[in-house]
Formats: C-alpha cells, sequence, structure tokens
C-alpha cells in the first residue's frame, strides 16, 4: 500500500488539547508502553473525526493494525465525551445571550430500507437527529445526544429537556415550524399560504435569524466523518460529543 503525505485543517492547539487530556488517561491507568504516542495517537483520531479517513488507511498511514487504529481511536472519542458540557452549562452560557436559536439537522447513516426507526420521512434517508442550540451570531453551544433518525424535531427536543430548559431559563429562543407548540418563549413562523402582509414580513425576518443557526450545522458538518456515519448508531452521540468538545477547544 502506498503511503502519501496530508494535512489535516486544524490548529495545533487542538492536537496538544486533545494529547494533554490522552496523556492524563495513560497516567490513569497505568499505561508503560504502545505503539504510539499520546501526540501521535491525537493526530489518528483527529484525522479519523476531521478527515473520515477509514481505520484501514489510518493503520496502513501510521504502521499500525487496524484493531489497534480502532482502539486508540475509541479511546480518544471516549475521553473527548466524557469532558462535554451539559444542557445545564449551555443554558448558563445561553443566559448572558439575547437569545438562541434552537435547529435539528440529520447525520446520514448507513442503514437499509427495513431499518425503519432510523428512516427520516422529511430527509427521505436514513439517520440520527441531533438537536443544536446556537448563540445570535451562530456559534455552536450544545449538541445533544442522538436519537433515531424518524424522530420528530419536536419529540426531540423535549426528550432531551431543552423545552423544559428554556422555560425555567425564561429565555428567548428562534426556531422553525417544526417546534410550534413548544413553548410561549420559542418563536416560530407562522403557518400557512395565505399569509397577511404583515405575517410574510415577519416570516422573512424569522428565517434571517434563524439562518444564522445554520452555521452552526456548517460546523458540526466540517467534521467529515459526520457526514456519513458508518459505525454503530450506540457510538454516534460518543462522536458527536468529542467534536463538540474540540470545537469548543478550538474555537
Amino acid at each position: 500500500m502506498l503511503v502519501y503525505p496530508s494535512s489535516i485543517d486544524l490548529s495545533s492547539r487542538t492536537l496538544r488539547y486533545l494529547t494533554g487530556h490522552l496523556a492524563v488517561r495513560r497516567r490513569e491507568i497505568g499505561t508503560r508502553w504502545r505503539l504510539l504516542t499520546a501526540g501521535r495517537q491525537s493526530l489518528l483520531a483527529l484525522a479519523h473525526l476531521r478527515c473520515g479517513d477509514t481505520y484501514a488507511r489510518l493503520a496502513a498511514g501510521f504502521g499500525i493494525g487496524i484493531a489497534t487504529a480502532y482502539r486508540y481511536i475509541r479511546e480518544a472519542v471516549d475521553v473527548l465525551a466524557a469532558l462535554v458540557p451539559t444542557l445545564a452549562d449551555a443554558m448558563r452560557i445561553a443566559r448572558t445571550k439575547a437569545f438562541v436559536i434552537l435547529d435539528g439537522t440529520l447525520l446520514s447513516i448507513d442503514r437499509i430500507a427495513a431499518d425503519t426507526p432510523y428512516y427520516s420521512g422529511k430527509h427521505k434517508r436514513h439517520g440520527m437527529n441531533i438537536q443544536v442550540l446556537t448563540d445570535p451570531f451562530g456559534r455552536l453551544l450544545w449538541a445533544s445526544p442522538a436519537l433515531p433518525g424518524s424522530t420528530h424535531d419536536l419529540t426531540a427536543a423535549r426528550t432531551h429537556g431543552i423545552v423544559e430548559a428554556l422555560t425555567d431559563a425564561d429565555l428567548k429562543c428562534w426556531a422553525d415550524k417544526a417546534y410550534q407548540v413548544a413553548a410561549s418563549s420559542t418563536r416560530v413562523p407562522f403557518r400557512g399560504r395565505r399569509l397577511k402582509r404583515w405575517q410574510r414580513r415577519h416570516n422573512s425576518t424569522h428565517a434571517k435569524i434563524r439562518c444564522l443557526g445554520e452555521q452552526a450545522m456548517a460546523t458540526l458538518k466540517d467534521w467529515r466523518l459526520l457526514r456519513k456515519l458508518r459505525c454503530s448508531t450506540n457510538r454516534i452521540t460518543a462522536i458527536v460529543q468529542a467534536v463538540l468538545v474540540l470545537h469548543h477547544a478550538s474555537a
């Protein structure tokens, strides 16, 4: 197999951040020797998360076995996932903002037609539902655990306690039509085809504000592994949490 040099569009700050936490992890479990140093293991995990490189390609590039590459990456993801901010943490930050934007996205997965719970009728493909909170400038604040793609956005928001948290914090929230009956503090556009002029103007202004939340979706999809997940659905939440932690570390 041929090996060639490549690059990852991340700063060395992100690499140092993950390396530090992996070094701590190794001291905690008493690791004496490994094929890769903590720095090389960090680079391996970042290449997988950011570039979506497969275990086989990474194993060949780093001179290790495929099983070893899998274990190293899984360990790095779990270490990062343990650092993820909770919804309560996000609410404390959100209280300092004028409002937040709530939206849902579907992370595509490789499932077949028989896997009905993972099929999204809205997007016409299989995936996992992720709820995302952003600040008024579209900066990512928090991402929820993953639910099957057939889950409605409002149901997902209630399941994760987002609606209740926003109500308790008395925080204004902009969202799309899917969250029509979420809470009184949630601003949604008017529904219907025959709207009055002032309602159409309201929807236009609402869309301009809410579209900033799409920047957070783009931030997530910049981590190319999230564009098409081929792992177990049980691992997707940890991967999303790891990406969220790395995003905040590099911000």
